[in-house]
């Protein structure tokens, strides 16, 4: 059984995954510390030591380009240290009009408390940054994280993240005569009815706003 991980090299090896899918290769040592705005990549040397030592990866210890993860964590995999977790940050979600924004790329993770939360994070739960004022009548505000957990059955009245017609938003899910819809919560927009196809990403177990 492998060693935790700290919320530091969960993030490291998540970021490492995504490099290798995105360009077939693993990150340089000075990518990554870009990446994290370490001061000198001699601290991304020490994070990489661990995860060697850890089991997580394999390669020469002075080219971070020959790194390979050995058996990864799920992708969306909370990296629980006492009662904080870390929820993968999956990227943003249009509150407003649907548009086609990739929401499936990790941009870091969402720190939180899981008795503050009020819920308890899965291999399932992600996180979206909100974008717009479509939802401000269920008090979901530009700029706000929507906690979300993936592959739950929405009922009706909950607040969805969804694939409408291919385009991403963050609505309210309504079902009408067994019709399924979405619905903005300001008088501004109007509701999303699909013409195709409606795919829920993940349902709102919480949200997280930060003071400005």
């Amino acid at each position: 059984m492998k060693t935790s991980l700290t919320r530091r090299q969960g993030e490291i090896l998540r970021f490492i995954m995504a490099h290798q899918r995105e360009h077939g290769t693993s990150p340089s040592q000075r990518e990554i510390a870009s990446f994290f705005d370490f001061r000198s990549v001699t601290a991304v040397a020490d994070h990489l030591r661990a995860l060697r030592r850890k089991g997580y990866l394999e390669g020469a210890a002075n080219q971070a380009r020959s790194l390979r993860v050995i058996t990864p964590p799920s992708i969306f995999e909370p990296i629980v240290r006492s009662r904080i977790v870390d929820i993968p940050l999956l990227g943003e979600i249009p509150a407003g009009f649907a548009d086609k924004r990739d929401s499936g790329s990790i941009e870091g993770c969402v720190s939180v408390d899981v008795d503050t939360l009020g819920v308890k994070p899965t291999s399932r739960t992600f996180a979206l940054e909100v974008r717009g004022d479509s939802m401000i009548g269920r008090h979901i505000m530009h700029g706000d994280y929507a906690i979300l957990e993936h592959g739950v059955e929405p009922r009706g009245g909950e607040v969805v993240a969804a694939l409408i017609d291919n385009e991403s938003t963050l609505k309210t899910f309504v079902k009408e005569k067994g019709k399924a819809y979405l619905r903005a919560e300001n008088p501004r927009y109007p509701d999303l009815i699909p013409a195709g196809e409606l795919v829920i990403q993940g349902v709102m177990v919480a949200l997280i706003r930060r003071c400005r």
